[in-house]
């Protein structure tokens, strides 16, 4: 249990048997009446952000929470991205809507953190930056480089970025996998 003393911005709490993490809190003192906490949480579950006040040594409880390191394996006919836990060898599989956007990002073999919720996945987090190799993109022509535009690449994983015009088919780029955005060419593969 945690007391509202405790709350600081990231900490994972349990309201009404749903977690969140706290976005935003600040403990208040008016002049009149008891003090309280005003908090803005995100429900881990959907999303959606919430504004709430709580008294003053009011309790609320802790999620049954664990993150654990799994490595991705595959996608199957049925849209389920399977993973191994790197630790017990265990295999899962996680449908893709609640991957979401990653899911365009996922390389087999790479390792990704998988946060559990009653033994449930919730939500995972892939590397920040990874290192694709573009497999499809129109060729720059001369000239087209004064403005500095950009292209439609297609990634070896299947997802579609936005490369400068240099870029060509068979480069490697360094992606900020967070936004989908090309940050740097890292070579030829």
């Amino acid at each position: 249990m945690y007391s509202t003393s405790e709350f600081r911005k990231g900490l994972k709490i349990e309201v009404e048997g749903i977690p969140f993490v706290i976005v935003e809190c600040q403990h208040v003192k008016p002049g009149k009446g008891s003090a309280f906490v005003s908090t803005r949480m995100k429900n881990m579950l959907n999303g959606k952000v919430l504004e709430r006040n709580f008294k003053s040594g009011e309790t609320v409880g802790t999620p049954n929470i664990e993150n654990k390191s799994m490595q991705y394996m595959y996608k199957d006919e049925n849209d389920n991205f399977h993973f191994m836990d790197t630790t017990t060898y265990e295999q899962i599989f996680i449908p893709g809507e609640i991957l979401g956007e990653i899911t365009g990002f996922l390389m087999e073999n790479m390792n990704v953190e998988v946060l559990f919720y009653n033994e449930n996945p919730i939500s995972s987090e892939i590397p920040i930056f990874w290192v694709y190799k573009i497999v499809k993109t129109e060729p720059g022509y001369k000239g087209d480089t004064v403005q500095g535009g950009f292209k439609p690449a297609t990634l070896e994983s299947g997802a579609v970025i936005q490369v400068p015009l240099f870029v060509v088919e068979g480069d490697l780029v360094k992606v900020d996998t967070r936004i989908g955005e090309y940050i740097e060419r890292a070579g030829k593969k």
